[in-house]
C-alpha cells in the first residue's frame, strides 16, 4: 500500500518503531508474556521512541495505521484528535479471530477477552476502516457491531517489486514441482497438502516442497514421517527475494485449503503473489476466491479440506501443460490489469482524500 500510494503521487511519511521480533514473539506475548516486566519495559521504550519520531514529522493530512495497528489505535486516536486529523485503520486481519483459531482463548481466557474488547474499541475509534473482502467486513460488523459505512474495500494484492516473473534455466529432471510457502497456520490446511502427497507417493514425477515455519509445521512433518513420504521436502524460511526464484522453478504453487473462518473470508497474499510471479496456482474453493478470480482461467480451484481433491488437481495440471501455461499467462495479465499496487491504491487514495473535510467538521 505504501508503494502504491507513492506511485499515484501521494507523499507518505513512515513513522514506525519496532516492537515485535517476529510472529512467534507476538504469539508468546499473547499467551501471557504481556505480563512480564521485561515486555512492559520494551513497550514503554518503544512507544517513547515512537512519540519522539512523531513529534518530528510535522503536518500531515491523514494518519493510516497498518496491520497490526489495532494495538496502536488508542494512542493514534489521541494524537490525531490533538491535530484535528482523520484516522484510518487497515484492519487486514482480526487479532481476536487469529487468536481463537489458535485456541488461545481456551488456554488463556482472560487474555482472549482482553484481545476481543481491545480490538472492538480499536475498530470503533478510527474514522475509516480498510478491509480486503466483503465477507470479512460482514464478520467484523456482526462480531463488533460496526456500521457498514465505516468500511472501504481494498484488495490485498502483492508487492510487485519483490514478486515478479523470473526466468530460470530449463530443467530436464522430469520432476513436476509443487511448492507451498507460508506460516503453517490452521487456515492454510497444510495437512491436506501432506495428504495429497501421500496419495501421489507412487508417482515419482511429482515432488513437493513446503517452505516456512509455524504452529502446524511439526504436525505436518510428523504426518510425512509417519507415512514415509520421500516426495515431500520441508525447508525453513528463505529470503523474501529468493521466493520468486523458488516459484519460477516450481510448476505449480499452492494456496490455502483450510476451512477456518479466517481462511474462508480472505484471499491470501500467496495467491496474489503467485499471480504476480506468473505461476499456476491451485487453491481451495471459496466465495471470496471466486469473486476475485475465474476457476480454470486465473487459478485452479479444488475442494477444501480434501487431500484427494488437491491430488486430482495436481495430476490434472501435471498432465495438461497447456492449461498450466494458460493459467500462468492469464493470471499475470489479471494481476497487471487489476491488482498491481498503483491500481489498488488509486481507489484508496480517493478514500483518503474524501476525509479532507474531517478537520473542518471537528
Amino acid at each position: 500500500m505504501i508503494e502504491g500510494l507513492r506511485r499515484v503521487g501521494a507523499e507518505v511519511t513512515e513513522c514506525h518503531e519496532q516492537l515485535w521480533h517476529g510472529i512467534q514473539d507476538r504469539v508468546q506475548v499473547a499467551s501471557g508474556g504481556w505480563l512480564r516486566p521485561r515486555f512492559i519495559v520494551r513497550v514503554v521504550r518503544t512507544y517513547w521512541k515512537l512519540l519522539r519520531a512523531y513529534c518530528k514529522i510535522g503536518d500531515y493530512d491523514v494518519m493510516v495505521l497498518g496491520y497490526p495497528g489495532q494495538l496502536d489505535v488508542c494512542l493514534a486516536r489521541v494524537l490525531t484528535w490533538l491535530r484535528h486529523k482523520p484516522l484510518v485503520l487497515d484492519v487486514f486481519m482480526s487479532l481476536y479471530l487469529i487468536a481463537s483459531e489458535r485456541g488461545l482463548p481456551d488456554r488463556h481466557p482472560i487474555t482472549g477477552r482482553l484481545i476481543y474488547w481491545f480490538e472492538k474499541l480499536a475498530c470503533h475509534l478510527p474514522d475509516l476502516l480498510i478491509q480486503d473482502t466483503a465477507e470479512y467486513v460482514q464478520w467484523l460488523q456482526r462480531v463488533y457491531g460496526l456500521p457498514p459505512d465505516r468500511f472501504r474495500l481494498v484488495p490485498t494484492g502483492a508487492d510487485d517489486r519483490v514478486f515478479q516473473p523470473v526466468k530460470v534455466e530449463g530443467r530436464d529432471d522430469g520432476c513436476f514441482r509443487v511448492l507451498y510457502y507460508g506460516t503453517f497456520i490452521p487456515n492454510h490446511g497444510v495437512e491436506y497438502i501432506v495428504e495429497a502427497a501421500r496419495i501421489l507417493r507412487d508417482d515419482p514425477t511429482i515432488c513437493f516442497e513446503l517452505i516456512g515455519e509455524g504452529p502446524t509445521k511439526a504436525r505436518a512433518m510428523s504426518l510425512a514421517e509417519e507415512h514415509g513420504l520421500s516426495n515431500v521436502t520441508f525447508t525453513d524460511w528463505v529470503d523474501k527475494r529468493e521466493l520468486p526464484r523458488k516459484a519460477a522453478e516450481a510448476d505449480v504453487l499452492l494456496g490455502v485449503f483450510g476451512t477456518t473462518p479466517q481462511s474462508m473470508m480472505t484471499v491470501q497474499n500467496k495467491i496474489y503473489e503467485g499471480l504476480a510471479m506468473a505461476r499456476p496456482v491451485i487453491t481451495g474453493d471459496a466465495p471470496t476466491v471466486r469473486n476475485a478470480f475465474k476457476h480454470g482461467e486465473h487459478v485452479y480451484l479444488c475442494e477444501r479440506a480434501s487431500g484427494k481433491s488437491l491430488s486430482e488437481a495436481i495430476l490434472l495440471l501435471r498432465n495438461d501443460s497447456e492449461l498450466c501455461q494458460n493459467l500462468a499467462c492469464q493470471s499475470y495479465a489479471l494481476f497487471s490489469s487489476q491488482y498491481a499496487p498503483e491500481l489498488l491504491v488509486a481507489q484508496l487514495k480517493q478514500y483518503l482524500e474524501n476525509l479532507d473535510d474531517f478537520s473542518t467538521e471537528k
